[in-house]
């Protein structure tokens, strides 16, 4: 991929700026990020030196602390609206793509084995459907045999862009789910148990037989010795099984140039091959920050991971990004921060 040279000297000279500094760089927001971030963080390490330190603590609270530049980046699979980001003199932009998935207790079914549609996880998440024998569940399951046993939902309980675009999903699906509880990063769930983080759901998953959640594909995947996931039926009308290739089919529609800020939400993306709950993890960061070097150090762990971590995305199930996607997002940032972050070479900044 070419190089961008002009954001990249002024990278060069912030780092140089503060090479006494050894502080690590510091990142917060979304657990559905966390599995690559955590390969990205240590590859980064091991070939830099430089240390980034990242806390899955959900979208909410992530976007919380870049607020408060508490952190030096956050990560969101929300995006914000542009005229908020704006009036917070934020800038953002996508780093990786996966899918959420629904989650299922249930003896005897195998991953990947049960469909469902979205009305029909409207309506489990509504409390309309409360048993797996129900009638709408067996006419998209004709040749399996599910228990008359009852429902239990599953749910996060902390601010969450998994739950963003779940929600979001259901209500582009469900008019009922729509008008009765809409979309958010939290909602007022009608019912269920709350678990915290991609990893709460999936341990409360697990241990309550008849249970159904919904999780980033990865921590299912995780899990397979005690829950299995479930396919999805497309805008297409096709029962999709998530995984990279379906992710990239919902991914391929995309229109990044026309959204301001990266602005785009890809559920319910068309495509005869396009997984209905595909997501994206977007990057928060400060126009102007308080601590140039700082957002310099981070950008550049950002732009080694994209180009150089590839791999690490793609053997969790994640879509990385195509190049040129990457040079939009390069262009971007000199767009956003390019004429204001300049720096001293014999600056020092303490944080």
């Amino acid at each position: 991929m070419k190089k961008h040279i002009g954001l990249s000297i002024i990278v060069t000279a912030l780092l140089v700026a503060t090479q006494g500094l050894a502080a690590e760089i510091k990142g917060a927001g979304s657990t559905f990020v966390s599995p690559v971030m955590a390969k990205w963080t240590d590859a980064y390490r091991a070939k830099t030196g430089n240390a980034v330190s990242y806390q899955a603590v959900g979208s909410s609270i992530g976007i919380g602390l870049i607020k408060k530049e508490a952190v030096d980046f956050g990560a969101s699979d929300m995006p914000l609206d542009p005229k908020e980001l704006d009036k917070l003199g934020l800038m953002q932009f996508p780093i990786v793509i996966g899918g959420v998935v629904p989650v299922v207790n249930i003896d005897g079914v195998k991953p990947g084995q049960i469909r469902f549609t979205g009305q029909v996880l409207a309506d489990i998440y509504l409390g309309r459907i409360k048993t797996w024998n129900d009638t709408a569940i067996h006419a998209i399951n004709p040749d399996i045999s599910l228990p008359n046993v009852p429902i239990t939902v599953i749910h996060r309980i902390d601010g969450s862009g998994t739950t963003f675009n779940w929600s979001n999903y259901l209500s582009k699906v469900s008019p009922q789910w729509r008008a009765s509880v809409g979309e958010g990063t939290s909602v007022e769930w009608p019912l269920g148990l709350g678990g915290r983080g991609n990893d709460g759901v999936a341990s409360l998953v697990s241990l309550v037989p008849g249970a159904i959640g919904y999780l980033e594909y990865t921590y299912a995947l995780q899990r397979l010795d005690r829950i299995s996931f479930g396919i999805v039926q497309n805008s297409a009308g096709n029962f999709v099984v998530p995984d990279a290739a379906s992710f990239q089919a919902a991914a391929s529609s995309a229109d990044w140039k026309a959204e301001k800020d990266f602005h785009l939400v890809l559920t319910n993306a068309p495509g005869e091959d396009a997984y209905p709950i595909t997501a994206t993890t977007f990057v928060l960061m400060p126009k102007s920050p308080k601590y140039p070097e700082r957002s310099a150090a981070a950008i550049d762990f950002v732009r080694w991971s994209l180009e150089n971590g590839k791999s690490q995305a793609e053997t969790l199930n994640y879509v990385p990004l195509p190049p040129a996607l990457i040079d939009q997002i390069d262009r971007y940032w000199r767009e956003s921060i390019g004429a204001a972050s300049t720096v001293s070479a014999s600056a020092t900044v303490k944080r």
